[in-house]
C-alpha cells in the first residue's frame, strides 16, 4: 500500500486518501469505488419515520422495492438483507431445521454456515469438493451428495456453496432432484453469484435449478454498497413466516436506509440497463481472456484449464492467475501487482491470485492489470532464460533441473497443500458439543491427536480448514507451517503468530464422554 496513505492515522482520512489515490479495485464490492448518483448520505440516513415503511413488517416502499428484487430474480419470495450474506445463511438454516437435526454441508462452506451448526445444535456431516492440480477447489459433485445421504439417510438439510470464492460452480440442478428425492431442504450459499441469471455468458443461478432457498451478496458482483445482500425463496416447500421470523432475530432491528435505498438504486440501474452493461462486460472480459494467452509463465485460468468431473462451470468474472512453475508464489505477485502498479487483488494463496471483477470495471483497468502481467510474465521469463544459461556449464545441474520438472508435471504442489489443509478431518464430537468441556493452549507442534477447540481459516476465503471437535493431525500442522512461511492470512486461534493451538483437555474429554453422549 503507498506509504503516503498509510500515514494517515483516522479510518476516515485514510479512506479519503484511498479514494483519490490511483489504485485500482480488483476486489469487492463490485462498485468498484464509481461515482454513483447518489445524495449527501447524512441527509437521508433516517430510522423507521412516518412514510418510509418498516423492514421487518414491511408494507409500503419496502415492500415494493422487495417485489421488484423477486421480479429481477424470479423468485418466489425475495427479502433485503442489510446484515450481508452472513445473516441470511444463519435465517435459511434456522427455518428449515430443529434442534438435533442431521445436516449435510460442503466442507468448502463459509464459517457463518458452521455458526449455524453450532446455534441451532444441530449434527453435521460432510461433503468434499473434488480437489484439483492447480491449486482451487472443484465442484461438490452430485454423486459425492448422493453417497452421503445415503451415510446419513436422516439428513433434513443440505447446504452447499456454489459459486465458490474462485467462482467454481456445481451441478446445483442434479443436486437439487437428489436432495429433494430423500425429502430435504437445499440452501446453496450464492454469495459470490449474484449477477448469475442477469445477462451475459455467466452460470444459470441456482435459484431457477431447484435450490429451496439461495442467499445472495450483491455488493460482492453488483453495484451495491457492502453489507447489503438478498434471501431468496426459490420453492413452494419453504415456510415464508418462518423466514420471516429468523430474520427478525438475526436482522439488525434498525436496519440501514442508506443500504436498501443503495440495493433499490442497483435493482433499478439492472432493469433498466443490464442488457447493456453486461453485453460490455463480457466484451471486456473476453478481450483479457485473449490477450492472455500470450503470458508464457503465469497464466490466467479457463474453463479449459479445469480437469474433467472436477468442474460443473466456471465463472470468468473471478480471474485466477496463477504461478504454478513460476519460481514466484502467490503472495510474491499479489504484493507485486500492489506495490509496484497499484493493482489492489482480492486475495492470494499459495499459487495464485484472485482479481474479482464486476460490470462496473472499466477498460483501464483491465488494461493495466493485462499490461502488468506481461510485464512480470517478462522478468520471469528473462530469469529462467538466465539461469538455463548459467545451468548449462553444468550437465549434471541441468539433468537435475530436468528431473525437478518432471517430477512437477506428476505432483502438484498445490493439490498436496490443499488436501492437507482441507483434507478429511476426524470428528470425535459435534461442534456444539464443544461448549460444554473445558479446554487449553498447547504448542502446535504437540498438539497431533488432540481435539480442536477452535475454528481455524484462511482469510478470505473464511472456510474453515478444522472445527471445533475435530481431531488435528500431524498433516494439518505441516499444512499451517507452509501456511506461516508463506504469509498466508490465518485466522481464528487466539495466539496470532499460529504458534499455540486452543483444544480440548484430555481429562475433561473423558469425564464427559457419557455427557457428550447424552447430548448428542
Amino acid at each position: 500500500m503507498n506509504h503516503t496513505i498509510l500515514e494517515y492515522k483516522g479510518l476516515y482520512e485514510r479512506l479519503s486518501a484511498y479514494a483519490e489515490s490511483d489504485f485500482y479495485p480488483f476486489h469487492m464490492p463490485g462498485h468498484k469505488r464509481a461515482k454513483l448518483p447518489f445524495p449527501n448520505p447524512y441527509q437521508i440516513d433516517i430510522t423507521e419515520i412516518d412514510g418510509f415503511d418498516n423492514l421487518h413488517c414491511a408494507e409500503e416502499i419496502l415492500l415494493e422495492a422487495q417485489e421488484r428484487l423477486k421480479k429481477l430474480y424470479r423468485s418466489r419470495k425475495s427479502f433485503y438483507l442489510v446484515n450481508g450474506s452472513t445473516c441470511g445463511i444463519l435465517s435459511a438454516a434456522g427455518a428449515l431445521s430443529q434442534p438435533g437435526d442431521q445436516v449435510l454441508i460442503a466442507r468448502n462452506c463459509h464459517k457463518s454456515v458452521y455458526n449455524a451448526v453450532k446455534l441451532f445444535g444441530l449434527r453435521a456431516g460432510y461433503i468434499y469438493p473434488e480437489i484439483m492440480k492447480c491449486g482451487i477447489q472443484g465442484q461438490v459433485n452430485a454423486d459425492a451428495v448422493r453417497n452421503a445421504l445415503r451415510c446419513y439417510p436422516d439428513t433434513k438439510l443440505v447446504v452447499l456453496t456454489s459459486p465458490t470464492y474462485d467462482g467454481i460452480v456445481s451441478d446445483i440442478g442434479s443436486i437439487a432432484k437428489i436432495v429433494h428425492k430423500q425429502d430435504a431442504y437445499l440452501i446453496v450459499d450464492e454469495a459470490h453469484g449474484a449477477h448469475f441469471s442477469l445477462g451475459g455468458p455467466f452460470p444459470e443461478s441456482a435459484l431457477r435449478l431447484g435450490a429451496d432457498i439461495v442467499i445472495q451478496s450483491l455488493h460482492k458482483t453488483l453495484p451495491s454498497f457492502t453489507q447489503t445482500a438478498a434471501l431468496h425463496i426459490g420453492t413452494d416447500r419453504v415456510d415464508a413466516d418462518r423466514v420471516m421470523e429468523m430474520l427478525a432475530v438475526f436482522q439488525t432491528s434498525s436496519p440501514s436506509y442508506l443500504f436498501m435505498a443503495g440495493m433499490e438504486q442497483c435493482v433499478a440501474m439492472l432493469e433498466q440497463s443490464g442488457k447493456q452493461m453486461f453485453d460490455a462486460f463480457d466484451k471486456k472480459l473476453s478481450g483479457f481472456y485473449d490477450a492472455c494467452q500470450g503470458l508464457e509463465r503465469l497464466h490466467v485460468l479457463d474453463k479449459k484449464d479445469y480437469e474433467a468431473g472436477r468442474v460443473f462451470d466456471a465463472d470468468r468474472s473471478k480471474i485466477v492467475i496463477s504461478t504454478q512453475g513460476t519460481s514466484m508464489d502467490g503472495k510474491k505477485l499479489y504484493d507485486m501487482l500492489l506495490e509496484r502498479y497499484h493493482l489492489q487483488m482480492e486475495l492470494y494463496s499459495a499459487q495464485y491470485v484472485l482479481a474479482m471483477t464486476s460490470i462496473m470495471d472499466t477498460q483501464e483497468g483491465f488494461d493495466r492489470l493485462l499490461r502488468a502481467l506481461l510485464e512480470i510474465d517478462a522478468q520471469l521469463r528473462k530469469k529462467d532464460e538466465m539461469q538455463k544459461a548459467a545451468a548449462c556449464w553444468n550437465d549434471m545441474q541441468d539433468n537435475e533441473n530436468e528431473k525437478n520438472r518432471s517430477n512437477a508435471k506428476e505432483v502438484s504442489g498445490a493439490e498436496i497443500f490443499l488436501r492437507r489443509m482441507y483434507g478429511k478431518r476426524k470428528k470425535v464430537l459435534e461442534i456444539s458439543e464443544t461448549r460444554y468441556y473445558n479446554k487449553e493452549e498447547i504448542l502446535l507442534q504437540e498438539s497431533a491427536g488432540r481435539v480442536c477447540a477452535e475454528y481455524i481459516y484462511l482469510y478470505p476465503p473464511g472456510i474453515p480448514a478444522i472445527v471445533p471437535g475435530e481431531e488435528i493431525s500431524l498433516d494439518f500442522i505441516k499444512a499451517l507451517d507452509e501456511c506461516r512461511r508463506t504469509g498466508l492470512n490465518v485466522l481464528g486461534m487466539k495466539d496470532r503468530q499460529c504458534r499455540r493451538v486452543s483444544v480440548i483437555t484430555q481429562i475433561e474429554t473423558d469425564r464427559c464422554s457419557q455427557a457428550g453422549a447424552e447430548i448428542t
